[in-house]
């Protein structure tokens, strides 16, 4: 008799749970959302509408640049999951551990950056990160974990 080999456990591939910070989650959300239907997707840019309101534009535009770096300047695949699942990947627990510190922990940022991108140029990518969060600061949502 042939033994049936292990299934992968959801657990393996998104072993972090959601965040409780909703401003993490609004950025999550968008991240998976421009991931998979591009940078223009209208359900990301009203999920920035709803929270923001008429100041949605500048957080909107920054983490299109933020997706749009980190495509341009990835080395290694940075794992995105779908939209409706209620836990994350790691690379998605890392950039919004990544958002949460880059202005506070600017060292421990860059490092993380430089494990997602797999590389050691991350300047631009940590840039656009330390704009977003400054962008959700500066409306009174800070990113946290």
């Amino acid at each position: 008799m042939t033994q049936l080999p292990t299934p992968v456990l959801a657990i393996h591939a998104l072993p972090h749970t959601l965040p409780e910070c909703p401003n993490a989650r609004v950025i999550l959300f968008a991240m998976r959302r421009m991931g998979a239907h591009g940078l223009a997707d209208a359900r990301a840019a009203h999920g920035f509408f709803t929270s923001f309101g008429e100041a949605f534009r500048r957080p909107l535009m920054l983490m299109r640049v933020l997706m749009a770096d980190l495509a341009g300047s990835a080395m290694v695949p940075i794992a995105i999951a779908p939209c409706c699942c209620a836990r994350m990947t790691a690379s998605e627990q890392v950039l919004l551990a990544i958002l949460a510190r880059v202005e506070t922990r600017t060292d421990s940022a860059h490092v993380l950056m430089q494990d997602l991108l797999g590389q050691r140029h991350v300047d631009g990518a940590l840039a656009s990160a330390a704009a977003l969060a400054a962008a959700f600061a500066d409306e009174g949502r800070p990113v946290c974990l």
